[in-house]
């Protein structure tokens, strides 16, 4: 008996949101989707019964990716959901599935199941080593006092509610998947990081935000009221680099939107035609950027994962960590050893000495080898995931080919066979694929060495532009559905 034959009857059996039975108007999808996001803002801010005080955020500047919010209910964002689609890809990509989720539905329910199952795993694997390791999420002594359950009691109590978190998340991502507009992973970070652009253009002083917005700080520099010192000297190294008002963020973060825009609409346009109907044309477009650039938080979700690893090492070791592993600061940040190395490069003070930061105790070779390993890594690792995204996603030549001939689209010149079609495709997808995965690693290594809008990171505003250019394609197609009903027989 296989392991599909074992699992079944529990892979099957997971909770899962109901398929919408007919079309589901646009205006209903939009109540959905804004429903959902309503809930995801509410979410992150109800804070967890019974924490005390609670360190800095332990996933640190990857929160913009991980969505949720640091010492709330959703304290796990979407790294679960992240991680488990990491292992599903790797089993995947080696095969050891077993699963044909392209032509047969029962394999497509268990492999639905399965990332259901592998995400509630993750939610325990993440959240009990924040609970009960390492003081990440310190219970408060006068809940367990008043409560009268010790302090194991308040422990068990703020797992119970992150894991109730993590398990929100998944189903609205789901609802937003089934009813909603695009997926629910995509919003969320589109929403964390939007929050925090706004907030790094407009915040002001005094009014809920530790730094003062860049307009509002070049605002107080006109009137006098932010002193910079000399243009000739330290001041200008503060108009140029600041975290606040820093003119090389702002060209950073506008070069990122510009980038992304364009990339997304270079394409290789393949001619189709329709057999049975003449005159019917169409063109298959392969974007520059075919994978999109969610491989990316799979890159990224892998390195908080390692730095994750570290921190609770570092924890439970103390001063017993040898230091080959890792040496951390008093903010918890690696300034030694593998775990230093292989952090990634997050804003221009943690190679540039003298804006201080984890630079600056580091000699200059120590901060190439980290500059360089970051480099390789986010552009290896973006080309290796987007090819696993574009094959485990029904993206690759062969699922692609197929889905044009159940269209009874051919390419012109070329018998009308799949894997005629699929040898045209296999031209041009897995080259794109690779290079625009490298490209996008690339992209985000350059835009946090320079720093961005809010420190939001690069591959934060990657994703965010890129997911709203997306979403504003799907809403335009919805749109179009809905006013030429005809349409939407036509392509399903």
């Amino acid at each position: 008996m296989g392991w599909k034959e074992t699992a079944e009857p529990v892979l099957t059996r997971m909770p899962s949101v109901a398929r919408p039975e007919g079309h589901v108007p646009f205006k209903r999808k939009l109540a959905w989707t804004a429903g959902v996001l309503v809930l995801y803002f509410f979410l992150t801010n109800v804070y967890l019964y019974g924490l005390g005080t609670a360190g800095g955020d332990i996933f640190g500047r990857f929160r913009s990716i991980l969505a949720g919010g640091q010492g709330t209910i959703l304290q796990l964002g979407i790294g679960p959901i992240v991680t488990a689609s990491i292992v599903l890809q790797l089993l995947g990509g080696a095969d050891l599935l077993g699963l044909d989720t392209q032509n047969n539905p029962r394999d497509q329910v268990l492999y639905q199941g399965l990332q259901k199952l592998l995400v509630v795993v993750m939610c325990i694997l993440t959240g009990l080593p924040m609970v009960f390791a390492g003081g990440f999420l310190p219970p408060s002594p006068a809940v367990a006092q008043s409560l009268g359950i010790g302090l194991m009691g308040v422990k068990m109590l703020l797992f119970a509610q992150i894991f109730l978190g993590g398990i929100l998340i998944l189903y609205m991502d789901e609802v937003i998947s089934k009813w909603g507009v695009g997926s629910g992973v995509g919003l969320f970070i589109v929403a964390g990081v939007s929050q925090r652009l706004i907030g790094g253009f407009f915040a002001l002083p005094g009014i809920g935000s530790e730094q003062v917005g860049f307009f509002p700080s070049w605002i107080l520099i006109a009137i006098g009221e932010q002193p910079i010192g000399s243009l000739f000297g330290a001041g200008l190294q503060q108009v140029l680099m600041s975290p606040q008002f820093g003119l090389i963020r702002l060209v950073t973060t506008i070069f990122i939107f510009v980038v992304v825009v364009y990339a997304e609409s270079v394409r290789v346009e393949i001619p189709l035609s329709n057999a049975r109907v003449k005159g019917a044309r169409g063109r298959f477009p392969v974007k520059l950027i075919y994978a999109s650039v969610l491989p990316m938080i799979l890159v990224r979700a892998l390195q908080a994962n390692l730095q994750f690893l570290g921190r609770i090492l570092q924890a439970q070791l103390g001063n017993g960590m040898p230091a080959w592993l890792g040496v951390y600061d008093s903010n918890g940040q690696a300034i030694g050893g593998f775990f230093y190395y292989i952090s990634p490069i997050q804003s221009p003070a943690d190679w540039i000495p003298q804006l201080a930061g984890s630079a600056a105790s580091a000699e200059l070779w120590q901060i190439a080898l980290r500059v360089s390993v970051d480099l390789t890594f986010m552009v290896v690792g973006g080309a290796i995931f987007a090819v696993f995204w574009v094959e485990t996603t029904d993206m690759g030549p062969e699922a692609t080919a197929q889905q044009i001939h159940g269209s009874g689209m051919q390419i012109p010149g070329f018998r009308q066979n799949p894997g005629v079609i699929e040898k045209v495709l296999e031209r041009y997808i897995p080259q794109v694929t690779v290079i625009g995965g490298a490209l996008v690693g690339l992209l985000a290594v350059m835009a946090n060495m320079l720093g961005t809008i809010g420190g939001v990171g690069g591959t934060g505003l990657l994703l965010t532009v890129s997911i709203t250019y997306k979403l504003y394609e799907e809403i335009a197609e919805e749109q179009l559905m809905e006013m030429h009903p005809m349409m939407r027989q036509m392509f399903g």
